[in-house]
């Protein structure tokens, strides 16, 4: 690979907008529909993976990075996959918050979130039995306000009701795949196959690495490594394990702009690790509007981190059975719906299955190429949050005093 095909090679903030959209997703202004974020990622450097994430049909592109822990053997240089997902958690529920308290008229003095994920592994990458799993979230969320304490729960439980985020988690999708060998695709025979065309290989698409785009007004630092480490020593992930032992990822969120622009630390619960920081912009402005999109909202976080985390496990299975496999990229389309009214409390957020298209190169088999696309998606952290209904465990505070959800 090229210099620039790592992070610290291009020289690139670790997030930036690419292109600019025609007006923001009506999905983050609250507005009734459907729209599908795409995600087009590939492979850097040992851990280092790259996504552009395309806010639905009219939404801008904004770049993102990911890498790995020193756990995995990795550089730490950017927000791991799981890191993605819990700000985008966190950052779309914000967003709901807001708007339902301004379609309530209830006034929100201060907003903050904390969100923890939690997941395990069972079986070893080795034997080929590994199966990811995931259990329901805990959420917290803390308050300020004059409002009447019903009001604010009403308030919380709507929002969380109206999260498309959330529903990745609470409704159970069966996903679909595509694989594409050598650069044809072939048929899936051992999961769900893909209906939908022929997806773009983002080989193809994209002649050079994507860059900022020029004269862009991106939030400063749009995702950062604060320099935060947790307490203890680093120690390297085993490939299996015959106990369960959780996983836990934990977040705080704040806004920054009570019009809607919020900043999630977000940090792997293992020795060591990195804590990270996340901006989302859930400002409904169209382009044309007075407020630009600074910045990719909860969605996209929440979208770049499915790819990343899918790709962590191609890259690890890789790795352990050394495959000739190479040149990892992928398309995945995300689609999003929000349906019923804020104000009366009937907005649903939902996701529909997630379709994934696999690009690889290799001298491997066929039948080799979809036994690693399988095994990633079995062993995926996030597959498997798709896969399940996990209802949040949500708690409130409000002017400092716990409050029944």
């Amino acid at each position: 690979m090229a210099k620039t095909d790592s992070i610290d090679g291009s020289g690139f903030p670790l997030g930036f907008k690419f292109r600019q959209g025609r007006a923001r997703s009506p999905l983050v202004s609250g507005a009734n529909g459907r729209d599908v974020f795409k995600v087009e990622a590939r492979q850097l450097v040992g851990h280092q993976k790259e996504a552009v994430v395309t806010e639905g049909a009219s939404g801008s592109s904004w770049r993102l990075v990911c890498d790995e822990g020193k756990h995995l053997k990795a550089t730490d240089l950017a927000p791991f996959p799981l890191g993605y997902f819990n700000a985008g958690l966190q950052a779309d529920l914000v967003n709901r918050i807001l708007s339902l308290a301004r379609a309530r008229s209830i006034l929100l003095e201060s907003l903050d979130v904390e969100l923890q994920n939690f997941y395990y592994m069972t079986g070893a990458f080795f034997r080929g039995d590994g199966k990811g799993y995931a259990e329901p979230a805990k959420v917290k969320v803390i308050i300020g306000s004059a409002a009447p304490k019903e009001a604010i729960a009403a308030l919380v439980r709507a929002a969380v009701a109206a999260s498309p985020a959330l529903a990745a988690m609470r409704n159970a999708v069966e996903n679909t795949f595509a694989i594409y060998v050598n650069g044809r695709r072939r048929e899936v025979t051992t999961m769900k196959n893909s209906p939908a065309p022929d997806a773009a290989d983002p080989l193809k698409t994209y002649s050079a690495a994507p860059s900022p785009l020029a004269g862009s007004n991106d939030l400063p630092d749009l995702v950062r490594k604060t320099g935060e480490l947790r307490e203890g020593t680093v120690t390297e992930a085993p490939a299996g394990t015959t106990t369960r032992i959780i996983r836990t990822v934990d977040g705080t969120c704040r806004l920054l702009d009570p019009a809607g622009v919020t900043e999630t630390d977000t940090v792997l619960g293992l020795p060591g690790m990195s804590h990270f920081a996340l901006k989302s912009d859930e400002r409904g402005a169209t382009g044309g509007g007075a407020v630009p999109d600074q910045g990719p909202t909860g969605l996209t976080l929440l979208s770049a981190g499915i790819a990343f985390c899918y790709m962590t496990q191609l890259a690890r299975y890789i790795e352990h059975m050394k495959f000739k496999i190479r040149q990892v990229r992928l398309v995945q389309f995300n689609p999003y719906t929000l349906q019923g009214s804020a104000a009366d409390g009937s907005a649903r957020g939902s996701i529909e299955p997630v379709d994934t298209h696999l690009f690889l190169h290799g001298e491997e088999s066929d039948e080799t190429h979809e036994k690693l696309m399988r095994i990633a998606a079995t062993t995926c952290y996030l597959h498997a949050t798709l896969g399940s209904a996990l209802e949040p465990e949500v708690s409130i505070e409000v002017n400092g005093a716990a409050l029944a959800a």
